[in-house]
């Protein structure tokens, strides 16, 4: 039996070396390879290795090397045909028929790959001509310059409706080959076949061998049905098991970058232009079963970086869930969030790759992507609302069929729900608490101390909200001040531009401010930049959190004097609680790594400290008087 191609990458694709190899060789994880002894030679020390990444053993002790199916005929002595037949088997692929039709389809798909290559030569050309260049204006907007759009074949879709399909007619492409590549749009009610893709920058999908495959395609015009228009399922082309970016991806992870997945083409694209190299995209979907063992195949621990909002969160959760039944001992996903209202070429674009840096720095294990996902909308002021979280904690578990995770993951969440209900210690002789083991009894633990607040004050807390938090009120106040007391930035101009701001839009906006008082524009001429920036609706969100009762020297019309002295006293308050904040996240990563008694007692510290701060009240001998107000004032 001739097997196709196709079917035999589809087979590597499913079964990882260490897999079929592990059946027959104790295998242990050394670096990003397994090591074992030689199924082939006797022998005291390691020299059989096995890289998943790249698909194949090699055997130092024999010089023997090979994928899955090498393996097994060296091992089972089985002919080729039967050890394809095996590993579909085991892969759960039926196998393919041996027709003339069959051969015949596997001599069309070589076919389509030349279309489609000489389709993405065309749009690339297009791009480059005089009907390309709004797309150029596009590209470059995005800073998307002509060697970045060399580097990932980008190219432009004229808006004619046949310009595609008389070019490569012109090179003697057949009209059903074009339909069948999902090139040309055709059906029995279309009496001309006509190009899919019309006035869209193309960006072209290959497999993970590199060969394109399909294309996506981002509408210039606003009101088109489809912003972006992949490829139709075709005989080369299947939505759900391609990843863009996927080989050269592939490729980097092999060399060791990180594997990161995101949510779009761009965003793809902006993160291998900053470095991070083994980035990719789902085509315009959720992730799916097959995209996330693709992801596995290149890294143990893919991070999956979402973007800062609601569908973004959405996205994160479908993952989770789609995640658990597969974990297995060192397979995992780990989870990052941007900030609120960004995306990766955003981020990378206004703040640069240091940005970007941060986020990843912050990113979670999907067992704490997990409890924040299960907690943060809990409300624990019952005893039947409490198990009604032990309870469904237990069944989000269960889901996970490896046994040893399941029991690690149980354990890891029952310790964060004890943390979470148990009250403090209020006896300071006493350092041990009984606590509920699954399925009854009790055992001795250490008390940790909250590490959130109860009830409806979960979802606020640091320790859930993690960088998606909101605009912080010192921020929006110092801003308001700015804005409506410009005389600090004559005064102050050097301190203003060192403040710490931990949300990018407030940092935007304090950037604008400066840059329009050293270029002398009047409050009026302000205001249109801020418009042109769309900075509206952040600069109203700053007005909204001013409260004209306890922060009126922020408002206009207050004396100078007061306006210097609540400046002054705000901005250094402002220092430590951003010095504060930094040393909390600092404490809450080191204590999802090693929960010590050390490590709660830091936590708690931290968290008094911040607790003490907000409650400060400066108060400034003779405030307000010159505003008219009282001899003493509280900020």
């Amino acid at each position: 039996m001739r097997f196709p191609p196709a079917f035999l990458d589809e087979i590597r694709a499913r079964l990882p070396v260490s897999e079929v190899v592990g059946r027959r060789v104790k295998l242990k994880k050394q670096g990003r390879e397994f090591a074992g002894l030689s199924p082939f030679n006797a022998e005291k020390t390691p020299s059989f290795f096995v890289n998943d990444q790249k698909g194949f053993y090699h055997c130092f002790s024999s010089g023997k090397h090979g994928d899955v199916f090498d393996f097994l005929m060296e091992t089972e002595g089985v002919p080729f045909g039967e050890a394809v037949e095996r590993l579909a088997a085991m892969a759960g692929l039926p196998l393919p028929q041996e027709t003339p039709e069959a051969a015949a389809r596997e001599r069309r798909r070589h076919t389509l790959f030349e279309v489609m290559t000489l389709a993405a030569r065309h749009f690339e050309e297009t791009l480059q001509s005089r009907l390309g260049a709004r797309a150029r204006g596009y590209l470059a907007d995005r800073e998307l310059g002509p060697a970045t759009q060399k580097r990932f074949g980008l190219g432009y879709a004229a808006g004619e409706r046949f310009h595609l399909k008389e070019a490569l007619g012109r090179q003697g492409v057949p009209v059903e080959d074009m339909v069948e590549a999902g090139l040309l749009i055709a059906g029995a009610d279309i009496p001309v076949p006509y190009d899919r893709f019309r006035d869209r920058v193309m960006f072209p999908i290959t497999d993970l061998k590199g060969r394109i495959v399909g294309f996506g395609g981002r509408a210039l015009e606003k009101d088109v049905p489809a912003k972006y228009l992949n490829s139709p399922e075709t005989p080369l082309f299947h939505k759900g098991s391609l990843l863009y970016n996927g080989a050269a991806a592939r490729a980097a992870a092999q060399s060791g970058a990180r594997v990161i997945a995101v949510e779009g083409y761009v965003d793809v694209i902006a993160m291998a232009e900053a470095g991070f190299g083994a980035t990719v995209a789902p085509l315009g979907t959720a992730l799916t079963e097959e995209q996330l063992h693709l992801l596995w195949r290149m890294s143990e621990e893919p991070l999956l970086l979402f973007d800062g909002d609601k569908a973004g969160r959405r996205a994160a959760h479908r993952a989770l869930d789609l995640a658990l039944p597969h974990l297995k001992a060192g397979r995992s996903l780990a989870f990052a969030t941007l900030p609120e209202g960004q995306d990766p070429d955003d981020l990378i674009r206004r703040s640069g790759r240091e940005a970007m840096d941060s986020v990843l720095a912050q990113a979670r294990p999907l067992v704490a992507e997990l409890w924040a996902r299960e907690s943060e909308a809990a409300s624990l002021d019952t005893p039947e609302r409490r198990a009604a979280l032990e309870a469904r904690l237990g069944e989000v578990v269960s889901a996970i069929a490896d046994e040893t995770v399941r029991k690690h993951y149980r354990q890891e969440l029952l310790g964060r729900f004890n943390a979470l209900v148990s009250p403090q210690d209020r006896n300071a002789g006493r350092s041990r608490r009984e606590s509920w083991q699954p399925g009854g009894g009790r055992r001795s633990a250490p008390l940790p101390p909250p590490l959130v607040p109860r009830g409806t004050e979960i979802a606020r807390s640091a320790l859930v909200l993690g960088p998606m938090a909101a605009l912080p009120r010192n921020e929006a106040l110092l801003l308001f001040c700015l804005i409506n007391h410009i005389f600090l930035l004559d005064e102050a101009g050097e301190e203003v531009a060192s403040l710490p701001f931990a949300n990018p839009e407030a940092d935007r906006l304090r950037r604008i401010l400066v840059e329009s008082h050293l270029e002398g524009l009047d409050a009026d001429a302000l205001a249109e930049r801020l418009g042109r920036a769309d900075l509206d609706a952040l600069t109203r969100r700053v007005k909204a959190l001013a409260n004209p009762r306890h922060d009126w020297p922020a408002y206009p019309d207050t004396a100078e004097a007061d306006v210097r002295l609540w400046w002054h006293q705000r901005t250094a308050l402002h220092r430590k609680a951003h010095a504060l904040s930094r040393e909390l996240k600092e404490a809450e990563r080191s204590l999802g790594e090693d929960p010590s008694e050390a490590n709660f007692a830091w936590l708690r510290d931290v968290r008094e400290r911040l607790s003490a701060l907000d409650g400060t009240e400066a108060l400034v001998e003779g405030f307000g008087a010159s505003s008219g107000r009282g001899a003493a004032r509280s900020l």
